[in-house]
């Protein structure tokens, strides 16, 4: 008997230990299914170091955003909870803590893990997580080893082969510096006593000017400090929103907007109306995979209770985050993982009615989403631009600011493009605004992230200068000569500045600088040429951009040119509903050249007397002069003129000649017509304003 206990007494001790790994296994496993990747990592740890303690604290990063499913992290091999042996279940918590640190956004300490895991073997898909790390840590041409590898061991198609090779792109993007260095962008972290105070700092946004900032961030002095006697420090890990402006080129103390704005919850990402509607989001550590927009009518800087908006926007069990609403209050974008997307959180939008609350919503589809993440809209009015942060486009490793041009005459958004470095690093960038001329702006990045966390911190940058200018030739359209001393009109189609008047060169060269955000419609023009049109904008412009727009012009014709299609009723000079269509393009024919002086003239066939034909040949000639003057072309430029039965195409005698009567109709026909004759041009009087090539107006 004393035996048995002392060997039981012996075995104590590591059946207690056996027993507490289990238990913290178990623990770690709950709290890993609960979304709770912090906490599920600190007893991972401990079943393999029972040294370990509980020394990092959950940092208020944001919500989850990441697309990249658990499932994805899974063995493929399959190594199953409970029927594994010691040494697998080692691999699971090998591969369970990269996991958490991959969720935590723990890159440094993620590759580590995943190095262990992947030298174990269990675990297939570990090898393509940690390219993905490498790559969020700037190490672009090892991950391209490491994803190729990947690739070559796993034939075939799914998810992650994809994604590989859209990464392999990114990387090398990335290295290729031309592509996305932009040296005379200034990129400078805010400060610490105003903006990146606390444990994260993020979403600053312009309220009603560009010296008033709405921000969010966790810090001490949150709406938690003075609340029902709680610790102060709880406020350092909670999301609530700020505001501060700036005066004399300093920017004053953050106010707390307080309750009950702010809540026990966290409360950030928020945008204002005109209104001073503020919309933003709402979200609870303990529902991972819950968060919603709310809003709250304010006056002078306080609000009444929030609400959160119906599930037109938050359908439950979803995530809708990042609210961006236009100064109007006419449209919110929004983020949303919400079924009909492209995949994980993709953009939206709705427009708001009178009362800022939301209609029928929109996924902006492709080319905007991918099967990644987009998040964090900001749509730049006076560019017509939509910037927002993605890892589903090719970039330089995690959340990557992209921006994309939208045509407003077809609704459609152009291919987006990577805004580049120093915007951009190899670590999560999101939440860019950027001031009405393009010259200052904000945005956060995690590029250097705390300890033991993921934070993002709030960035400045000044712009690097926007230049457009446009070139052009003006060319002979049959022979392909240059024609010098033409005349190129700008006229901004909203009428807010004065035409721009430019002469070509000996070359028929012609070059101009331009304004960002304007449409002109520009015309070229010559004596003895018809003018040439053409449409140019600078509106979606947010880089230096050269502009070409060449004209071919056509020699002026001469003798007759008939008008197809002016019709009349028998023996009447009325014009018919159809000829009046086919007349509006001869109006056109003088409004786009306004030296033109013609004359309108109108035919009849050989029957009837010729006095009769004559009087009904100037009379239909004279209603499409009334026409066109009644259109706004200047009587002087137009000449009426009946020539009767005077000027057929097809004599009598050959009409004679033909065997039936359907052709002998169709020869009539061909007599009874309507032309015009360009009998003359005025002189171009305008003053010209010579510009140099190198864009200085003389």
């Amino acid at each position: 008997m004393r035996k048995i206990l002392f060997i039981l007494f012996c075995l104590s001790p590591f059946l207690f230990v056996a027993q507490s790994k289990k238990l913290w296994l178990k623990q770690a496993d709950d709290f890993f299914a609960k979304k709770d990747y912090a906490s599920a990592l600190q007893y991972y740890k401990k079943v393999l170091d029972d040294s370990v303690v509980f020394t990092e604290t959950v940092k208020p990063y944001e919500i989850q955003l990441t697309n990249l499913k658990t499932k994805d992290y899974k063995d493929t091999a399959a190594v199953a909870k409970g029927t594994a042996t010691t040494i697998n279940k080692h691999h699971y918590v090998v591969h369970q803590m990269a996991v958490c640190y991959f969720k935590i956004h723990d890159y440094e300490n993620e590759i580590v893990q995943l190095k262990k895991s992947v030298s174990l073997g269990s675990y297939p898909n570990d090898r393509y997580f940690y390219a993905k790390s490498l790559m969020n840590t700037k190490r672009y041409a090892e991950a391209i080893d490491v994803y190729e590898d990947f690739m070559k061991d796993n034939p075939g198609k799914d998810s992650l082969l994809n994604r590989a090779q859209h990464e392999i792109s990114g990387c090398y993007y990335a290295l290729d510096s031309l592509n996305n260095n932009h040296k005379t962008i200034v990129v400078r972290k805010m400060d610490t006593l105003v903006f990146n105070k606390g444990t994260s700092s993020f979403a600053a946004v312009y309220w009603g000017s560009n010296e008033k900032l709405i921000f969010t961030s966790a810090r001490h002095g949150g709406v938690l400090t003075n609340r029902e006697k709680q610790a102060p420090e709880e406020s350092d890990y909670l999301c609530d929103l700020y505001w501060t402006e700036q005066k004399d080129e300093q920017w004053t103390k953050p106010h707390n907007f307080g309750r009950p704005l702010n809540s026990g919850y966290h409360d950030g990402a928020g945008a204002m109306d005109a209104d001073e509607i503020m919309y933003f989001t709402r979200w609870n550590d303990a529902i991972r995979n819950e968060s919603a927009i709310h809003m709250a009518r304010g006056k002078d800087g306080h609000f009444f209770e929030a609400i959160k908006l119906d599930q037109t926007i938050n359908l439950p069990n979803y995530k809708s985050a990042h609210p961006f609403v236009t100064f109007d209050g006419s449209i919110m974008y929004f983020s949303s993982n919400m079924p009909g997307g492209q995949g994980g959180m993709d953009i939206w939008y709705t427009k708001l009615d009178a009362d800022g609350l939301p209609g029928p919503v929109k996924n902006l589809g492709a080319p905007i989403n991918t099967s990644g993440d987009e998040v964090t809209p900001y749509f730049h009015t006076i560019t017509s631009t939509l910037f927002f942060s993605s890892d589903g486009h090719s970039g330089l490793g995690g959340l990557d600011v992209f921006k994309s041009h939208f045509n407003v005459d077809d609704e459609t958004y152009a291919t987006p493009l990577n805004v580049g470095r120093p915007v951009n690093s190899e670590r999560d960038d999101a939440y860019y605004i950027l001031d009405r001329i393009q010259k200052k702006g904000y945005f956060s990045s995690d590029r250097e992230p705390c300890v033991g966390g993921h934070c993002y911190d709030i960035y400045e940058f000044d712009n690097e200068e926007i230049l457009i200018d446009l070139s052009g030739t003006v060319s002979d359209l049959a022979t392909g000569d240059p024609i010098p001393n033409a005349l190129v009109t700008m006229k901004d189609v909203h009428g807010e500045d004065e035409p721009l008047y430019l002469q070509t060169d000996e070359k028929g060269f012609y070059s101009t600088p331009l304004p960002i955000g304007k449409e002109y419609f520009m015309k070229a023009q010559k004596l003895r040429y018809l003018a040439a049109m053409a449409n140019q904008t600078t509106v979606g412009i947010t880089e230096t951009t050269h502009l070409v727009q060449n004209f071919d012009l056509d020699k002026m014709p001469e003798g007759e040119i008939v008008i197809e299609g002016v019709e009349y009723d028998l023996n009447k000079t009325n014009l018919r509903p159809k000829s009046k269509e086919v007349l509006n393009k001869v109006y056109d024919l003088m409004m786009q050249n306004e030296n033109l002086v013609i004359e309108l003239n109108a035919h009849t066939d050989t029957r009837g007397s010729d006095a009769a034909n004559m009087k009904l040949s100037q009379g239909r000639a004279q209603s499409c002069v009334d026409y066109l003057i009644g259109k706004g072309i200047a009587k002087e430029r137009l000449i009426a003129k009946g020539y009767g039965e005077t000027k057929p195409l097809v004599s009598d005698a050959e009409i004679a000649k033909m065997s039936s009567n359907d052709d002998k109709e169709i020869g009539h026909q061909k007599n009874r017509r309507t032309a015009f004759t360009i009998i003359g041009e005025s002189p171009i009087h305008i003053i010209v304003k010579e510009v140099d090539h190198s864009g200085d107006k003389k």
